[in-house]
């Protein structure tokens, strides 16, 4: 027996504002029935689980012990960070390198913590 992963629940002030963020972000669409005000609302991903965003009174009050890893799919990581903080992120840590390793770590309008990594094309033309 095992268990799939049905979604990731993120916990937040605003469910349906979170969702529209992370929905810009991954450029899938937000469950078809998330209205605003909504407590619940939904990103659909593509061959995965969902991105499940949980309406709670409580304010987020430390670092996140799980957070999300993005890897640019059609762009370069400092293109897909500066791109996300036009979105609303914010630039938290960076721990790029020069030789082009490495990643930044942003923070989506509630502050959750989240990596941008380099692409593949990035990876193969350092790796190699």
């Amino acid at each position: 027996m095992v268990s799939v992963v049905q979604n990731v629940a993120v916990d937040c002030a605003n469910a349906y504002e979170l969702a529209r963020f992370w929905s810009a972000v991954t450029g899938r669409p937000q469950h078809p029935t998330d209205r605003p005000g909504d407590p619940e609302a939904q990103v659909l991903l593509d061959g995965g689980p969902v991105l499940h965003f949980n309406q709670v009174p409580e304010p987020k009050t430390a670092k996140n012990r799980l957070h999300l890893c993005l890897r640019p799919a059609d762009t370069t990581r400092d293109e897909e960070v500066a791109r996300l903080l036009t979105l609303g992120a914010t630039f938290l840590a960076d721990h790029r390198n020069p030789d082009g390793t490495g990643w930044a770590v942003l923070a989506d309008p509630e502050g959750n913590e989240f990596c941008v990594l380099r692409s593949e094309a990035e990876r193969a033309a350092t790796d190699s």
